[in-house]
């Protein structure tokens, strides 16, 4: 007589618990921190807490005895702060991007990266005018610019072009390649625009800072925030 075969496992009863990486929560933690982290530089300089205060010091003033001493530097960081990273230009860009979308029948996405852009400005100028920070002031400055110097406007707008451009290039499915050469592009351009503004001695390094981590808080809550609602196609 052949034996039995032996029995299948009785089918658990408790229900299966799913994966954490399926919870809406992960998804939305890049802005989080970022958003965290800003919250934070936010309130050291409110506070206007020495430390930091010295800090900015110390590296705007190393920077402008440089822009002094060379002229010649001194205006090509001008031609690329006021011309090739300055924000209107980059919002032209932008302008592009969004008629090359709605010429592609995808008005709703072009909506959202433009309603994202605007929302960056109002919210920059907002919190310039509700911090109220000074910009430096230098007895030979070497530039001038208008405005509260909290967020750095230059900073946060080139961080939400770069990054809705990485975003728009991956919803479309830019082979790798193309992306990571955008993206050195676009890495390349941020730090930049950061560099000049601090080098002109327009904004302190933490103006530059703030900028950078709410604009990408802001791109990464509104990628998001569409792939939730509409998946992460066009």
């Amino acid at each position: 007589m052949p034996p039995k075969p032996p029995k299948p496992p009785a089918p658990s009863l408790s229900p299966p618990r799913p994966h954490l990486f399926r919870h809406p929560l992960p998804s939305f933690l890049p802005c989080l921190l970022l958003s965290l982290l800003f919250a934070v530089l936010l309130a050291l300089v409110s506070a206007r807490w020495s430390p930091l205060l010295a800090l900015d010091r110390d590296i705007a003033t190393a920077l402008h005895h440089t822009a002094v001493t060379a002229p010649g530097l001194t205006q090509a960081n001008k031609v690329f702060s006021d011309w090739i990273w300055d924000p209107w230009t980059l919002r032209a860009l932008l302008a592009v991007a969004f008629i090359a979308l709605l010429r592609r029948g995808q008005w709703l996405l072009g909506c959202w990266v433009v309603v994202t852009a605007a929302v960056g400005t109002a919210l920059q100028q907002v919190l310039k005018a509700l911090v109220g920070r000074h910009r430096p002031v230098w007895p030979d400055p070497v530039d001038s610019a208008h405005y509260a110097a909290f967020p750095s406007g230059h900073a946060m707008t080139a961080a939400v072009v770069g990054g809705l451009a990485l975003w728009l290039l991956r919803l479309y499915g830019a082979r790798r390649r193309w992306r990571w050469a955008a993206a050195a592009l676009v890495a390349g351009s941020v730090a930049g625009v950061g560099f000049t503004r601090v080098y002109l001695g327009v904004h302190w390094a933490t103006d530059v800072l703030g900028g950078w981590l709410l604009g990408a808080a802001l791109v990464a809550a509104a990628s998001t925030a569409y792939a939730r609602r509409y998946g992460t196609h066009r």
